[in-house]
């Protein structure tokens, strides 16, 4: 195990905001721009935590990368007045792992556990009694003379995160005290978080730069961050360092993010769903086989947004590409969606 998973003093809050390129996560609750009912609800459990002067529930936060699911955590540690411990559900391969970071938590503290939803089953029955009753139970020695030691733990918040709701068990789900989704952002809300960035990395940028970064960002603040610093590189060597609307067209067409936000994966899953599949149906390992990348990421990066745009469409029998793909590709349109009647 890396230390920093066992030992929660390497990657306490302080640690965390230090290590978060350029400091443009917000770090409280009233700077996290987005996600309205979320924040409405997430503010009312801590503000009666903190006047019961108790820890708060535990929380689940289901959603697609980059939508601030990592930020919610470190801000409710923020709000209060705790520390953060940071894992993640891959790291915890063994119960001692678990085990080495709950012993170490301090009353109220928050334990954020990423991608809660690839847990061991083991890992996650030692998890179960810790949430619930705040208890430990370690197994000391083997065979027949192997016996059950149970810990007391301080009162303590998990914050779960998760881009596969449907992957977390029953169990686990059931206790946590809210369980909140995430969803994708609108135009005018990356435009304030462009605008916020540009702020805190000292960037000179007009109204029409920002709403061009951000009408590209695939409504996630992560990908808004990413295009305004490669933006930001293109202004300073290409132009006087101002971000225009013409600067921040340029730019995005030079690291090739198109007027829709498709990048150069979306094109080639576009690409070869309708040239080379001649619109599908086709399986999703075939499709991903024919652009170089892994089911995995097609399906949970790529996928979700060229659904939500409308350019491919899930059948039963395969993926199939939408009118809409074909027009943007510069293709005519079958007359016909293949596989969508079968």
């Amino acid at each position: 195990m890396r230390d920093e998973f066992l030992d929660p003093h390497i990657l306490d809050q302080d640690v965390v905001e230090e290590s978060d390129e350029s400091g443009l996560r917000p770090k409280h609750l009233e700077e996290f721009i987005g996600q309205r009912e979320l924040k409405e609800k997430l503010g009312i459990v801590l503000e009666a935590a903190r006047r019961r002067g108790e820890a708060a529930d535990h929380l689940l936060f289901a959603g697609p990368p980059g939508l601030g699911k990592t930020t919610l955590s470190s801000i409710i540690a923020a709000e209060m007045g705790v520390r953060l411990h940071i894992t993640s559900g891959p790291a915890l391969e063994r119960a001692g792992d678990l085990a080495a970071i709950l012993t170490k938590l301090e009353p109220s503290d928050v334990l954020f556990i990423d991608e809660i939803h690839r847990l061991s089953r083991v890992v996650e029955e030692i998890l179960y009694p810790a949430m619930e009753d705040f208890k430990l139970d370690i197994v000391v020695g083997k065979g027949p003379a192997a016996s059950s030691i149970r810990l007391a733990l301080p009162k303590f918040t998990l914050v779960g995160a998760t881009t596969r709701t449907g992957m977390i068990t029953g169990p686990l789900r059931d206790r946590f005290g809210l369980v909140a989704r995430l969803d994708y952002y609108d135009d005018d809300e990356l435009h304030a978080i462009v605008r916020r960035a540009a702020g805190i990395l000292d960037v000179s940028i007009d109204e029409e730069g920002s709403h061009q970064i951000a009408r590209r960002s695939r409504g996630t603040p992560r990908i808004a961050n990413r295009l305004l610093r490669r933006v930001r590189d293109f202004a300073e060597v290409r132009g006087d360092g101002k971000i225009t609307g013409t600067i921040a067209d340029e730019g995005l067409a030079v690291f090739g993010v198109d007027h829709r936000g498709l990048d150069k994966v979306d094109r080639a899953i576009l690409s070869s769903l309708c040239q080379q599949f001649n619109g599908g149906p086709v399986g999703l390992s075939t499709l991903a086989i024919g652009i170089g990348e892994q089911p995995e990421t097609v399906e949970d990066v790529y996928e979700p947004f060229l659904i939500q745009q409308g350019f491919i469409a899930r059948t039963p029998r395969g993926r199939v590409a939408m009118p809409s793909a074909w027009t943007h590709l510069g293709f005519e349109a079958p007359n016909q969606v293949p596989g969508m009647f079968s």
